[in-house]
């Protein structure tokens, strides 16, 4: 059982030190672990301080990606690696390295393929009153798209399955940790989450520029992955409000049409009739986009058959391995 702890960076001379040499050697139930440090195109000492911290594998991008493709190129290499899990955790040392054998602990024991660590925000006095609300609501929503109970969603503390990591595509260039929480509802992969302890700032976050942004963009992100995954459910919903409005105006002009006051009511009609083509037009865009997500899943599927081929086909002995949707 090979566990590969992956440290995605970009310029994290600073603290990578020590979160590398935080990371345990040593973890029961897992016979080797391994760090592997994913260089997101850093323009300082990134590379050479992960060398003589020790990582075990350290691979560079080209140039600068940002986080979502540096998590998922982090993931495509700990696959290729011959890991069996990958736990994912923040180059600038946020996340206590003994907490790894508790994420570790559900998947071994078989109840889980994906375990989020939760920060107990409320216990964290490095955490903005301001900031706390939002991530709670933010958590909140989340949990409705993914039909999940995880209560920090937002947290990079994660821990995957050799399946659940083969599952997983990451479309967003914003962050990876709200998308892959939606897409495992939706791919049958089985999540929970555990507590974990973290340590304060040590620098202000790069991905959020304030709190504002980091809402408009999480909010984007969630209606683009929910719509991708449940198109029909959107379209229809926004299909039938643009119905619903159009034949309550169009009952409205019955109601005067019928006092003999119709004349003066045509614009109303006229709108009335605009709103129920748009809802119906709708419709029709959320069937077909139903057909292109369905059409998608399969290709995912067939996506996966072959990752699988490729890392998985057989064990160190030569027999063969299980098979690609067999939980492990």
């Amino acid at each position: 059982m090979k566990l590969i702890v992956q440290i995605p960076c970009f310029n994290e001379e600073q603290t990578l030190t020590e979160t590398v040499r935080d990371i345990p050697r040593q973890i029961p139930g897992v016979d080797t672990v391994e760090v592997l440090v994913l260089d997101d195109g850093s323009t300082d000492r990134t590379v050479e301080v992960a060398k003589l911290a020790g990582a075990d594998h350290i691979i560079s991008l080209g140039h600068h990606q940002g986080l979502a493709k540096a998590f998922m190129a982090a993931i495509d290499a700990s696959i290729r690696l011959g890991a069996d899990l990958i736990v994912n955790t923040d180059a600038d040392n946020q996340y206590d390295g003994r907490g790894i054998q508790t994420l570790i602990t559900p998947i071994l024991e078989g109840r889980a393929e994906m375990v989020i660590g939760d920060r107990q925000i409320d216990a964290l006095d490095h955490f903005s009153p301001v900031k706390k609300i939002l991530q709670k609501v933010g958590s909140w929503v989340v949990r409705q798209a993914s039909n999940t109970d995880i209560p920090d969603t937002a947290s990079g503390f994660r821990a995957y399955s050799k399946r659940a990591a083969l599952r997983l595509t990451v479309f967003s260039s914003f962050t990876y940790t709200l998308e892959t929480l939606i897409q495992a509802e939706h791919k049958g992969i089985q999540v929970a989450h555990v507590p974990v302890r973290t340590r304060a700032n040590t620098r202000p976050s790069r991905l959020i520029k304030s709190n504002w942004h980091y809402v408009t963009r999480s909010i984007v992100t969630i209606i683009r992955i929910y719509a991708m995954y449940r198109p029909l459910a959107v379209f229809s919903l926004i299909g039938g409000m643009l119905l619903l409005g159009g034949f309550a105006i169009s009952g409205r002009f019955l109601y005067y049409y019928m006092q003999g006051a119709g004349g003066g009511k045509i614009q109303s009609l006229i709108f009335a009739a605009v709103l129920i083509l748009l809802g119906f037009q709708i419709l029709m865009m959320g069937l077909l986009s139903d057909l292109v997500s369905a059409n998608r899943r399969l290709m995912e599927d067939i996506l996966v058959r072959l990752k699988w081929l490729n890392f998985s086909a057989k064990d160190d002995s030569g027999q063969a391995g299980r098979r690609w949707d067999e939980p492990q």
